[in-house]
C-alpha cells in the first residue's frame, strides 16, 4: 500500500491541489518501509488524482479537499482522509494504527480566491 501525504514542509497541507510536495510512504505489513518526496508538479483540475494513481497511491491524507477532488479519487478507487494536521510520518503512523479520522473536510472556493476556512 502506498500512502500519499499533502505537505507544506514535513507537515499535512491545509489545501491538496496547493501543497508544495507529497510525502509517499511505502506501508508493508501495517509498518512504513520507504518514504519518497514528490514535488507537486501543478494545481489544474482533475490532473493530480490521475497523477498519484500512476505513482501506486491508495490513500490521500490532507487538511483540505474540494468535493469534486474528492470524486475524483474516489473515481480512481483513491481513498481520501481529510482534515487532517501533523507532521506527515505521525498521521500516517495514527492511521496504520486506526486512529486517524477524516473529517471529510471540504473546501469551499469562492471567486478566485481560496476560501478554506481551516
Amino acid at each position: 500500500m502506498k500512502i500519499a501525504v499533502a505537505c507544506m514542509g514535513n507537515k499535512v497541507s491545509e489545501h491538496f491541489g496547493h501543497c508544495e510536495d507529497f510525502a509517499v510512504f511505502k506501508v508493508e505489513n501495517g509498518q512504513i518501509v520507504a518514504k519518497e518526496v514528490i514535488p507537486n508538479p501543478e494545481h489544474q483540475p482533475g490532473f493530480l488524482p490521475g497523477f498519484l494513481k500512476k505513482q501506486g497511491v491508495d490513500v490521500v491524507i490532507t487538511g483540505g479537499m474540494g468535493s469534486r477532488a474528492k470524486e475524483l479519487f474516489a473515481e480512481k478507487n483513491i481513498k481520501t482522509v481529510t482534515g487532517v494536521s501533523g507532521e506527515a510520518e505521525e498521521v500516517v503512523q495514527k492511521y496504520l494504527a486506526g486512529n486517524l479520522v477524516s473529517t471529510d473536510e471540504t473546501c469551499q472556493h469562492h471567486g478566485e480566491g481560496h476560501g478554506c476556512s481551516h
